[in-house]
């Protein structure tokens, strides 16, 4: 059990916000040794995002920088002075990934740009990320994840039926262009293994929201369609989506003729009724569909219906809140909360990541690093 597969692999992080440090907690919880180098004073700028902040007063820290920065190294450079550039660069001079998600020309100004790290370290793989991409007519502005949201479409059919266009509850372009970062770093890794040289590696805000566009995005590309906000229904399959019942919400997937059937008595309804007897002729009738069957699940308990449904094979469950979801036994056994113990703040919980590895094993999360808490460690001088 080597603690990931990525151990032994030292990323340079000099990423803030959420983009890059997603990217590099995704190869931190692979097992990198992750170094984020930081600005003095104020470090990434989600340290003073909040609230909610903890801890003691003069020594807070905010949960949205907890969330995506365990298992890292915290080290602390200006960039503007050159005893501590020169730092920097002899880091990347020994490490095997860069990540940076700096506005278009900043690495350059600093000497760093693509020709300077070949010529520094060729085996180095080099992440960027930007809000636009590189280059065209937009490559230039900067990246903040609700602006992609909507120039990438995602909210134009996002929320209640009619609208308006609404964003996702979490800052999703921010995440999928890091972990859409995190798989490049990946894939060119394993293929410095038969060429022996780094590549760039490049993703953006505004690509990853197109890339997981999926049945949305044909349904343009190739139908012609242009998708609506549909609320909780789904726009190609029914029903398929969340209903009321005497105490909370459920959610329902039946996704093929089969589970139609199953599904259609538990709700008193014939599955040969002619406005019903295929998915087509169900999307196509959705509104009468959709009152029958909320009429039906308002007769009994969220739990009495998802054991009637799981009875059935019918895939059902609950629609939960975050506290229910932090208590659940399955969750537990997932291992999806990481408790560690803080510099500051104690123990605490995070959300853990989802992925396992059969042979390498889990990394052992360790916590968010304080301000410039490993300077000294990684350069061998006192922290600060």
């Amino acid at each position: 059990m080597s603690g990931g597969p990525l151990a032994g692999t030292t990323v340079v992080d000099l990423t803030r916000a959420l983009a890059g440090p997603y990217a590099t907690l995704m190869l931190a919880d692979a097992g990198a040794d992750v170094i984020k180098v930081e600005r003095p004073g104020k470090g990434d700028d989600t340290r003073g995002w909040g609230p909610p902040f903890v801890g003691e007063p003069g020594a807070e820290e905010s949960t949205y920088f907890l969330s995506v920065n365990r298992s890292k190294k915290s080290v602390v450079l200006d960039f503007k002075d050159e005893d501590d550039l020169e730092k920097l660069k002899r880091l990347i001079r020994r490490a095997d990934v860069l990540v940076e998600n700096f506005r278009p020309g900043v690495m350059e100004r600093m000497g760093l740009g693509r020709d300077e790290l070949e010529e520094m370290n060729p085996r180095l793989v080099y992440l960027s990320i930007s809000g636009f991409g590189e280059g065209g007519p937009d490559g230039h502005r900067p990246g903040f994840d609700q602006i992609a949201q909507g120039e990438g479409g995602l909210m134009s059919f996002t929320g209640p039926v009619g609208g308006p266009p609404t964003k996702v509850g979490v800052p999703i372009a921010d995440m999928l262009s890091g972990m859409f970062g995190a798989f490049g770093v990946a894939a060119a890794l394993a293929e410095r293994e038969k060429s022996g040289r780094g590549q760039k590696v490049t993703s953006s805000l505004l690509g990853s929201i197109v890339g997981i566009q999926a049945f949305q995005g044909t349904r343009w590309l190739i139908a012609g369609e242009v998708p609506e906000p549909e609320g909780n229904r789904h726009p190609t399959i029914a029903p398929y989506g969340a209903y009321k019942c005497a105490d909370g919400e459920i959610n329902i997937a039946v996704g093929s003729e089969g589970l139609w059937r199953r599904f259609a008595p538990l709700v008193s309804m014939d599955p040969d009724d002619e406005r019903f007897s295929d998915n087509g002729k169900r999307r196509a009738n959705v509104d009468e569909l959709e009152a029958e069957i909320t009429s039906a699940f308002k007769s009994a308990s969220v739990d009495e219906w998802v054991e009637r449904l799981g009875e059935a094979g019918v895939p059902a469950g609950r629609v939960k809140t975050l506290d229910e979801v932090y208590e659940s036994p399955q969750i537990e056994h997932l291992g999806l909360v990481d408790t560690v113990g803080h510099p500051t703040l104690g123990e605490i919980r995070l959300p853990g990541s989802p992925v396992r590895y059969g042979r390498s094993g889990k990394r052992d999360p360790e916590p968010p690093p304080t301000l410039g808490q490993h300077t000294g460690e990684v350069f061998g001088a006192p922290d600060g």
